[in-house]
């Protein structure tokens, strides 16, 4: 599903750069639920960023879903990210003048999905996700766990085919956190690809395989099962 080869990430101001990502290597495979972890400046959101197709690597090549990404213009990766991939933020970037219903059918609008068939395919999800009685609430009047359920629905209005969330517990409780992580391991018991970065080591535990990453290289890919250094 996504093969980086020799990926690397150099950021430039003025005459001062930066290696962000070291040269990289990495094949997750279909169905696979895959935990980031390190600490800031470890390289983790780089990586996350340009799987996402939201950053361009320096150097290297990026296959996504058998699609060379690396060659792609911009508005051929904007196809990529709203066809093949979905994004749970820890912000929720969730827009507070819209309702809970407009939120989860705003990917479809943009991919030039009817009305009708938007506002039931996103019905149908945020009854997936525990929400129907919250369809005509604002995000502020939501609490942080349903905010992230909201957002998730959202994330799942293509089908694409890749989940990539980027600290989704970090504004949440402990109770919300241990619901959205069981919401995720049953989104990805369903086939999804899950690629979840997080600092924390309990949610990083949910997921199947757990990559740590350090100034700006992968230290330790770790199995359910076996370690890989």
């Amino acid at each position: 599903m996504i093969t980086l080869r020799d990926i690397s990430k150099v950021y430039k101001n003025g005459e001062l750069e930066v290696q962000a990502l070291q040269p990289l290597n990495l094949k997750v495979e279909r169905g696979e639920f895959v935990a980031i972890m390190g600490s800031s400046g470890s390289g983790k959101s780089t990586l996350m960023n340009i799987i996402g197709c939201l950053d361009i690597p320096t150097s290297g090549e990026y296959e996504l879903d058998g699609e060379e990404v690396h060659t792609l213009d911009e508005e051929q990766l904007a196809r990529v990210r709203n066809q093949k991939i979905g994004f749970v933020f820890q912000s929720f970037n969730l827009l507070g003048r819209q309702t809970v219903l407009q939120n989860v059918t705003l990917p479809m609008m943009y991919a030039g999905i009817g009305r009708e068939q938007r506002n039931e395919r996103a019905l149908e999800l945020l009854k997936r996700v525990g929400l129907e009685g919250r369809v005509k609430h604002r995000p502020n009047e939501l609490s942080g766990g349903q905010r992230q359920r909201v957002a998730i629905a959202r994330a799942l209005t293509m089908n694409a085919p890749i989940l990539l969330a980027d600290e989704p517990t970090g504004n949440l409780d402990t109770k919300s956190s241990h619901e959205i992580m069981h919401l995720f391991k049953e989104i990805h018991q369903e086939g999804t690809t899950i690629v979840l970065v997080t600092h924390e080591p309990d949610i990083a535990e949910h997921a199947d395989r757990i990559l740590l990453f350090g100034d700006g290289q992968m230290l330790k890919d770790t199995r359910k099962g076996s370690v890989t250094t």
